[in-house]
């Protein structure tokens, strides 16, 4: 299988690269240091899988990333390789398009593990997230009912929310996101909304208290 790794850090990059052409079923053919360059590298090799770390400032963050490759080339699957245990970001990065959710502090043979069952057609969730993952279905008969506003944010308003955040304009917005500027305005208004912000210094704390601008 064509692996494409993406990851800010050029000893990451190495590390997995040896890891998975190690392999006999697994050859890396590129790595990219931010999205954009995993989405430009995607359109030019069409690998089976990409490994996705969602933080790779201060380029473009995997997780705008994800939602654009598992659109225009769905049938490239996506694992995401991150530091954070969070289960808003499974939730996302599944709504997102990702096959897959592996902690980067897991031993080498979940990774292998996880890279064959999505290859095959499979979901990977680490085990440690899939229990909350399932805890929350049984909880609720829809997650999107949950108190915490962030989860009813649509991918592309979560998108939109760390952008804004960090003080980007609507048109730069609109350009990275290739959306117009009327809708990163309607998005951004919606956001507001939802998350009952009154203005952007209430933002910027929301996106820090949820790590966004980690990203």
């Amino acid at each position: 299988m064509k692996i494409i790794i993406a990851d800010d850090h050029a000893l990451v990059r190495s590390g997995f690269m040896h890891i998975l052409n190690f392999q006999e079923d697994m050859e890396v053919v590129a790595t990219a240091a931010d999205g954009l360059e995993a989405y430009q590298l995607v359109a030019e090799h069409r690998p089976d899988i990409i490994l996705m770390d969602l933080s790779m400032p201060p380029g473009e963050s995997g997780l705008i990333a994800t939602g654009k490759i598992h659109e225009d080339f769905p049938e490239t699957k996506i694992l995401i390789l991150t530091m954070h245990d969070d289960d808003e970001y499974l939730f996302h990065v599944l709504r997102s398009g990702a096959s897959g959710y592996v902690l980067k502090s897991a031993p080498d043979e979940e990774l292998l593990s996880a890279i064959r069952t999505v290859h095959n057609g499979g979901t990977y969730i680490h085990p440690t997230m899939a229990t909350s993952l399932v805890r929350e279905f049984v909880k609720h008969d829809d997650y999107l009912s949950v108190d915490d506003p962030f989860k009813v944010l649509t991918k592309r308003e979560v998108e939109v929310l760390p952008l804004a955040a960090k003080g980007y304009s609507n048109k730069e917005i609109a350009e990275k996101l290739f959306i117009s500027v009327k809708t990163v305005e309607a998005h951004k208004s919606r956001i507001m909304e939802k998350l009952e912000l009154k203005n952007r210094p209430e933002l910027i704390e929301y996106a820090l208290r949820k790590k966004l601008l980690d990203f």
